[in-house]
């Protein structure tokens, strides 16, 4: 087999995976730092802080991705999580020496807005949030999504979204956050427990979706795959789920 060769922008990604969402977003407009190669059909991306992590994405089948894999994780080095198709990621895990099992969890996207909706009344309507208010949005998150990736300050979290009660406290939150320039990515959503129920997070997550496929085409999102009642909240704003897994190399 021929030895993987790099690419060197962001149209050679798109053009070499496809225009697969995962891979294109993964190389994030192959910003400083971001390397990539291509071996016959597999294609792979070493995405660093993709998402608070250090992210190998690859496609391709498992023929031409295995030996890619193996490529790609001596260049980068071993912070680098292999990520993409929960089949391909398992069998990058049994095929590559010192790689953890693989964890599974779902990847979503749309290339449509949802379309607007009535919104009852008594609670604020969805709207960008001033940095001012980012005391606030890491209270709400420490309290009711202690795990999100998203919070603020953190590098490449560009802008919050979120709603008001009517007594001017805020209730729910989502990010865009590490978004690529044709792949838009939703983070942080997150609802103080005494407003759930009211369809405030259908609200804000309707409102920062139309945001991102307006500006780059394309809506993505990461999410626990037992996480049920969210999953049905992107399906009804048009997300399409795909299942993924991501591992990494030795124990930490």
């Amino acid at each position: 087999m021929a030895s993987p060769r790099p690419l060197a922008s962001a149209a050679e990604v798109a053009e070499a995976c496809a225009d697969d969402d995962l891979i294109v977003w993964a190389a994030q407009g192959m910003r400083p730092g971001v390397r990539a190669w291509a071996l016959g059909d597999a294609v792979a991306v070493a995405s660093p802080g993709a998402s608070r992590r250090d992210r190998l994405a690859i496609r391709g089948s498992a023929k031409c991705a295995l030996p890619l894999a193996r490529y790609a994780l001596a260049e980068a080095g071993p912070t680098y999580r292999p990520f993409g198709d929960a089949e391909l990621v398992r069998a990058i895990s049994a095929g590559v020496e010192g790689l953890t099992e693989a964890v599974g969890f779902s990847w979503m996207v749309t290339r449509s807005a949802p379309p607007p909706r009535g919104e009852a009344a008594g609670d604020g309507e969805a709207g960008w949030l001033r940095p001012r208010a980012d005391p606030e949005i890491a209270t709400l998150l420490a309290d009711a999504n202690p795990s999100s990736y998203a919070v603020p300050g953190v590098e490449r979290v560009s802008r919050w979204a979120g709603v008001r009660d009517v007594s001017g406290e805020l209730v729910v939150v989502a990010a865009d956050a590490w978004s690529a320039p044709t792949v838009g990515l939703m983070a942080g959503v997150a609802t103080a427990a005494p407003a759930r129920g009211r369809g405030l997070a259908e609200r804000v997550c309707r409102f920062v979706t139309r945001a991102l496929v307006a500006e780059h085409g394309r809506a993505a999102l990461m999410v626990d795959d037992w996480n049920d009642s969210a999953i049905r909240l992107y399906e009804r704003l048009g997300y399409a789920r795909r299942c993924v897994a991501a591992n990494r190399l030795g124990a930490g």
